[in-house]
């Protein structure tokens, strides 16, 4: 017989959400904005495809974080699929080093395809997109885009994240 685990979760116990979420393996993807001058960029696993008719990915970001406002504000996002070789850009992006956006993005090689998000140039997948709607929630805010420009890149091993550290598919 399987022995189970079972814990109830209650509203307070974040840690054990995030525990369980370690769990779950997520493509890295880094999304991408710019508006008045000013770019942003975050690492991100929360992001998927919506629909292809029309063609509509979703990526969730911290509203509670100030800086993402210009994600909101902008309207448009460029959701950018990583590459094996592409941790540092990642780790670079996941805030964790404390980086400038100047410093993040320096890191990278970067174009515009037709909205004017930062799309980077040797990305698996990009998907350039105008936000249709924002939906918050909690403590994040669902960005609901839909694609107006597509890039494939090469065929290379994606960038993926679980329990707590990078992997490569």
């Amino acid at each position: 017989m399987l022995k189970r685990n079972l814990a109830e979760l209650s509203v307070a116990d974040g840690k054990l959400y995030r525990d369980a979420m370690a769990r779950y393996a997520g493509h890295v993807q880094l999304v991408t904005t710019a508006h008045a001058g000013a770019r942003r960029g975050v690492a991100v696993t929360a992001a998927c495809s919506v629909s292809d008719s029309p063609p509509t990915v979703l990526v969730c970001l911290n509203h509670n974080n100030e800086k993402n406002q210009i994600f909101f504000e902008s309207g448009v996002f460029a959701l950018n699929s990583l590459a094996a070789h592409h941790q540092p850009l990642s780790h670079a992006f996941s805030g964790l080093e404390n980086l400038s956006m100047e410093e993040r993005f320096a890191q990278g090689n970067w174009e515009t395809l037709v909205t004017g998000a930062p799309a980077l140039v040797d990305a698996i997948a990009t998907y350039d997109c105008r936000i249709v709607k924002l939906v918050p929630h909690a403590t994040h805010t669902i960005m609901i885009g839909e694609v107006a420009a597509l890039r494939l890149g090469g065929h290379e091993p994606a960038l993926v994240y679980m329990d707590r550290s990078y992997r490569t598919l």
